[in-house]
């Protein structure tokens, strides 16, 4: 299965499931909601919650010893495609060129009513 990843820095999970799991070179990140670590809450807002939830996969990326730049996929679900040019900006400020591969697709709901989730593969050398 592969060696569970566990932060205090990003939300825990709210379900029978790992924040993430290494195995070999690659981590797999659940998806995280843009859910405040210190509050427990949601954010305010599509721009907050895609800043918490992008800080919330930094967090579970570098507890398994990586950075942003070791992020080679990304999965992003919205509630509202309304929000994608909204999501880009605030995405464009967690990584660099080269940038990793990228899905994002429009869900009909999220846990806990969110707007975003997101959820990353990193390819990290132990």
């Amino acid at each position: 299965m592969g060696t569970p990843i566990a932060t205090n820095n990003a939300p825990g999970a709210i379900g029978p499931y790992s924040q993430a799991v290494m195995t070999g070179d690659l981590l797999f990140t659940s998806g995280q909601l843009g859910i405040d670590v210190q509050t427990g809450n949601l954010g305010n807002g599509i721009e907050e919650q895609t800043r918490l939830a992008l800080s919330n996969v930094e967090a579970i990326v570098r507890e398994a010893g990586g950075t942003m730049k070791d992020v080679i996929k990304v999965t992003i679900f919205l509630a509202d495609m309304n929000d994608f040019a909204t999501v880009n900006e605030i995405y464009a400020g967690f990584f660099a060129e080269p940038y990793p591969a990228r899905s994002c697709v429009q869900v009909a709901r999220l846990p806990k009513d969110g707007l975003v989730e997101v959820e990353a593969v990193a390819g990290i050398k132990g």
